[in-house]
């Protein structure tokens, strides 16, 4: 599984590279608070969303969820693999790292 820093991910926004962020939470979490234009996709819904949500399967994909003990973002990583999502990342210390560093959300 590749993984994606914070600091990566942060300069990426900055700089506006194309990437797509996922947050592998439910949605009453997502609706609370999100990464910067991620989408939300239950960890237990890839296969039903993924088509309509990320129809790019070359695109660069960064999944996360809310910490690193939260494994969401893993099971989401691994199945969009499995769908043949070729740049999938994961975030894996996720949005409570995200908000440590007293970076936005929306």
């Amino acid at each position: 599984m590749k993984r994606i820093t914070r600091e990566e991910l942060r300069n990426k926004l900055i700089l506006r590279e194309e990437v797509v962020l996922v947050e592998a939470l439910p949605e009453k979490y997502w609706r609370q608070s999100h990464l910067p234009g991620a989408l939300q996709m239950d960890h237990d819904k890839v296969t039903e969303k993924a088509q309509q949500l990320l129809p790019d399967k070359e695109a660069e994909i960064v999944v996360y969820c809310a910490s690193s003990e939260c494994q969401n973002s893993s099971i989401t990583a691994l199945q969009l693999q499995n769908m043949g999502y070729n740049n999938v990342y994961e975030y894996v210390e996720g949005k409570k790292h995200w908000l440590a560093a007293g970076l936005p959300v929306q």
